[in-house]
């Protein structure tokens, strides 16, 4: 059985020998690279059994083909750190095109605004992308921005200096190279990782201006990481927040999710709020958690924040559904008690309120059909639970959704909303057999008559079956009428 690796070097025509070999590389040494501070392998902690061997048959590939090959981004920061990487990404000279032809079958060209490639090994993908320049003095074409300065198009390429200062922040600017496996640092990035500081590359409000959204991944690093940003870099947020209303609302739903679903929901948020940027994404719920009556809504959030937190530090898997609807359901609610006051019965009020939410957010932070459904039937599932006669608890329980929405009860009740009692009823209901469900069942229709409950388990009782009626014969019906007549004729006579 050939293995993978002996099928991708084949496939390459490179020879297989071990990742360690590079004294052959045309690749330069870091040492011979103008503008670099190069950290030797003898003085950091990154070794190549920490790194996916995705992403050393790519290094190794672009290397002994003649390319400059650099791990960037992430994964140094995170191996530096002494984290694991979620991914590797590699920076190179070569063009996509050439990517492309070097990996084959197991490359394939994406992006619009920067064309990258994505090479495949199994369920890894390691994505390269070509050094990037500035659009000064080169092909105008290629470069494009809005009138407030964000970058529409930058295809433009560039060498290995200047992809480092188009980087967004020092700490993400630090380039592993696999010629000599030592660290090129072009800035002051592995300073600012031993200080624990984010730093922006170049100027602060001129880079958010360019992509507004780096205001959002700084929000995210500083909580993940646990770092502190800099005073340059959060001096500007307060008059570049604005500059998020022109990103496209599908790829603000991606950032927000890699906010609050990567383990640090709570600190991001709080960061987010911090600097304003949350009232950028969600100006309706940032106003009402600012009034004096908003402490349930500000707890049920926190315990949903806190609840996915936990969920993705124990290996579980989280819903974006779930979280928006926590996000939402105090404006939610808000809104529907305002349309219940014009009139509007209670279900049509929630329905109509829940649509006006989501067109909203269509101009801000789009929520995809694919969560905004479940987030409605999470919604709609709550006044189900106060419905707990006859056959209903038993329908409710069957519901696909009713797991979440259950967890959402119990957001509420947390937050003070709902007494717990309800929950513990449902606690007992879901665990329970057939006859405890009909003690249940009986005991929440005798508390919603204003009844106690009977004491210890009710009786067995035995359902009747309808008496049968029997069939009359002809002959008998034609007797009975006879007798009938003569009853009436004696009648008739006295």
């Amino acid at each position: 059985m050939v293995s993978l690796k002996s099928f991708i070097t084949s496939q390459l025509n490179i020879t297989e020998t071990s990742t360690d070999s590079s004294a052959d590389a045309p690749t330069p040494l870091s040492v011979q690279i103008p503008g670099a501070q190069v950290t030797p392998r003898a003085e950091h902690n990154i070794s190549r059994r920490d790194i996916s061997d995705g992403a050393l048959q790519v290094l190794n590939g672009l290397h002994r083909a003649g390319f400059q090959a650099y791990m960037v981004g992430g994964g140094v920061r995170d191996l530096l750190l002494g984290r694991e990487p979620k991914d590797f990404d590699v920076a190179t000279d070569a063009h996509p095109e050439q990517v492309r032809k070097l990996f084959r079958r197991n490359a394939r060209l994406i992006g619009r605004r920067f064309i990258l490639v994505h090479v495949q090994f199994g369920s890894e993908i390691i994505e390269v992308a070509t050094f990037r320049g500035g659009a000064d003095g080169k092909k105008k074409e290629a470069s494009e921005r809005s009138e407030s300065g964000r970058i529409l198009a930058d295809n433009v390429y560039g060498s290995l200096e200047e992809d480092a200062r188009r980087r967004d922040f020092t700490a993400n600017a630090l380039y592993y190279n696999i010629a000599d496996r030592g660290i090129l640092d072009f800035s002051t990035g592995m300073e600012d990782l031993r200080a624990g500081l984010l730093r922006i590359i170049g100027d602060p409000e001129q880079r958010y201006r360019e992509d507004p959204v780096r205001m959002l991944r700084a929000v995210r690093f500083a909580a993940k990481l646990g770092f502190t940003l800099d005073e340059a870099a959060r001096a500007p947020i307060s008059t570049c927040r604005d500059c998020l209303q022109e990103v496209p609302s599908a790829r603000l739903f991606e950032e927000t999710l890699k906010l609050f679903l990567n383990g640090n929901a709570r600190s991001s948020f709080e960061l987010l709020r911090q600097h304003g940027l949350f009232a950028a994404l969600f100006p309706q719920v940032d106003a009402l958690l600012d009034t004096d009556s908003a402490e349930p809504a500000r707890i049920l959030l926190q315990g949903a924040l806190e609840g996915t937190d936990q969920r993705v530090h124990d290996g579980k898997s989280v819903t974006p559904a779930f979280l928006f609807a926590a996000l939402f359901w105090p404006v939610l609610q808000q809104q529907s008690q305002v349309l219940e006051q014009q009139g509007k019965p209670a279900a049509i009020a929630l329905q109509q309120a829940a649509s006006d939410i989501l067109q909203d957010c269509m101009g801000r932070v789009a929520v995809p059909r694919r969560f905004s459904l479940p987030m409605r039937e999470i919604w709609d599932l709550q006044a189900r639970f106060l419905r707990r006669g006859g056959r209903r608890p038993h329908a409710l329980l069957a519901h696909p959704r009713f797991r979440a929405a259950f967890d959402f009860l119990l957001l509420r009740i947390q937050a003070g909303e709902i007494a717990a009692e309800l929950g513990n009823w449902w606690e007992q209901f879901q665990t329970a057999d057939h006859e405890g469900r009909r003690i249940l069942i009986e005991a929440a229709r005798l508390e919603e008559n204003g009844q106690e409950t009977a004491l210890g388990p009710l009786p067995a009782t035995r359902s009747r079956r309808p008496k049968r009626r029997r069939r009359r014969h002809p002959r008998s019906d034609s007797v009975a009428a006879k007798n009938t007549a003569d009853t009436e004729e004696v009648t008739d006579n006295d």
